[in-house]
């Protein structure tokens, strides 16, 4: 028998549909967001970024080719629900392990179908992003008070490794010391494919522990939650980017990065979440088409010290990349290693790796 769920949002707005993944045995209350994804909803589901947040997909039909553990970005789901339109419970794939719905009770993650994505995402884009709380009755008694007033909390914290691991390949070319804040798994996959020996390590980890590590570069991963909650890493940072050490980082890196410098963030009105985010290459003109999940954005009226925009969003024009020049650094607010996304930008690893290069080369001749 189906059972009735229902949306609530901050505005008073109500969507009903019906559970399927874990049961809901008591309310939820996240973010409510959506991305434009067609496909790459294992990816989406276990994207770090998405912690604290309930994720709506505007396309309709979800689950179709099931799930397959090698496409996880990380261990397990850790946003807070998932809704869609339709979901598929028999999926025709010769990669599928198992469906969606079985996914998600092995998750503990609730999730809602039979919504109208399109009426409840087109009220996102209209008003922005709003709190929302998830219940098997009418949440009428939820007071609006409570929704306005709730925030996600310890994002990053609850999202990085607790422990640092090493991994390594078998020759390799550069040392890089992959700062995990919701790292997704394709960031190490794309670094050990280029020949680098990675050493992931906590949100925790101070800069002298970093240096400790000898590092030929340091890779700034992704993150969930608001880049300013993150006061100590941006701390920590800011030495590094004193040692002269090169610096790559990638969505909620790049808005760390840009705080570390003096530079200053703000929430957008929905975000970018999706496949299809155009972006501009302002030194050629090109334009590529990348992957995005952030909610937040690099102020172009506050840009930090001593660094210049590289890229731009088509739609919006908000700053999607920096270059430094006071050290050997740089920035995309999109994702690069799109694993079930586009493809277009993974040639920014390699530009990582000649600056590597670069350093090591001049520390030879010095």
């Amino acid at each position: 028998m189906k059972q009735k769920i229902y949306l609530q949002l901050e505005d008073g707005s109500i969507y009903e549909g019906y559970s399927f993944g874990a049961p809901l045995l008591h309310h939820v209350i996240a973010e409510v967001v959506f991305t434009t994804a067609m496909t790459g909803y294992v990816e989406t589901l276990t994207d770090p970024s998405y912690y604290g947040q309930m994720v709506v997909q505007t396309f309709p039909l979800i689950g179709n080719y099931g799930v397959n553990t090698s496409d996880f970005e990380s261990r397990k789901i850790y946003m807070s629900a998932y809704i869609v339109h339709e979901y598929c419970p028999t999926p025709s794939n010769f990669r599928s392990q198992f469906d969606l719905d079985f996914f998600l009770k092995q998750n503990n993650i609730p999730g809602i179908y039979g919504i109208d994505t399109r009426a409840l995402t087109k009220k996102i884009r209209s008003k922005g992003v709003m709190v929302g709380c998830l219940s098997t009755s009418l949440p009428a008694h939820m007071e609006s008070s409570v929704l306005t007033k709730w925030t996600i909390k310890d994002a990053v914290k609850n999202v990085s490794c607790t422990a640092t691991k090493q991994h390594n390949v078998s020759l390799p070319k550069f040392h890089v010391v992959l700062w995990d804040f919701g790292a997704k798994e394709n960031i190490l996959r794309s670094l050990l494919r280029l020949d680098c020996d990675v050493t992931v390590v906590p949100s925790s980890t101070t800069s002298e522990e970093t240096l400790a590590l000898k590092p030929d570069g340091i890779m700034l991963s992704n993150g969930p939650g608001n880049p300013k909650d993150n006061s100590s890493i941006i701390r920590e940072l800011r030495k590094l980017c004193s040692s002269n050490i090169p610096i790559f980082g990638i969505c909620l890196g790049h808005q760390l990065l840009a705080l570390a410098n003096d530079g200053d963030t703000e929430k957008l009105k929905y975000g970018h979440r999706g496949a299809n985010q155009p972006v501009k290459e302002v030194s050629s003109g090109r334009t590529y088409i990348t992957s995005q999940n952030h909610g937040y954005t690099v102020r172009t009226d506050a840009l930090p010290l001593d660094s210049t925009v590289s890229y731009i969003n088509v739609n919006d024009g908000t700053c999607e990349g920096l270059t430094y020049h006071s050290f050997p650094g740089f920035s995309v607010q999109f994702h690069p290693e799109a694993c079930g996304g586009p493809h277009d930008t993974a040639f920014l690893f390699q530009q990582f790796i000649d600056l590597m290069e670069g350093g090591k080369k001049h520390a030879t001749e010095s």
